[in-house]
């Protein structure tokens, strides 16, 4: 029996060098197609980020631009402020209520309708506190 053991020893031995090298084999494999995953993964995400980079700087471009317009505008709305007469009318009526002018006295200075004149005369009067009644009167 020791003959047959010493016999069978080498061949299971030969055989189990057999599975090891067959089972390294596939693993090495199995490791080679993850790595090829992973990498075709990652550069398919490296595209998308790029892609979203490329869409976010066009869309930061279009909001500096969109910014300077806005402030354009502004500077503009500004400008037509300033240079508003009839701005200048509601002030000028404003300061006459304040020196003691009727509704009368705005209309024929300040070129304004009676209903404005009403209405400066009742907002400039209702800062001093006292509400005016507005007329009715046409």
């Amino acid at each position: 029996m020791s003959l047959l053991m010493s016999n069978l020893i080498p061949i299971i031995s030969s055989v189990l060098v057999a599975l090891l090298t067959i089972y390294t084999l596939v693993i090495k494999r199995s490791i080679k197609k993850s790595e090829q995953q992973m990498s075709q993964l990652v550069d398919g995400l490296s595209k998308e980020v790029q892609g979203i980079s490329h869409g976010s700087m066009g869309i930061g471009r279009k909001v500096l631009m969109m910014e300077k317009k806005i402030e354009e505008l502004e500077g503009t709305i500004e400008e037509i402020q300033k240079n508003d007469p009839n701005k200048v009318s509601y002030s000028e009526a404003a300061r006459l209520v304040e020196l003691g002018a009727g509704v009368e006295d705005l209309m024929n200075s300040c070129g304004i309708s009676r209903p404005e004149a009403e209405l400066v005369s009742a907002l400039t009067e209702s800062k001093k506190g006292d509400i005016p009644v507005l007329t009715t009167q046409t």
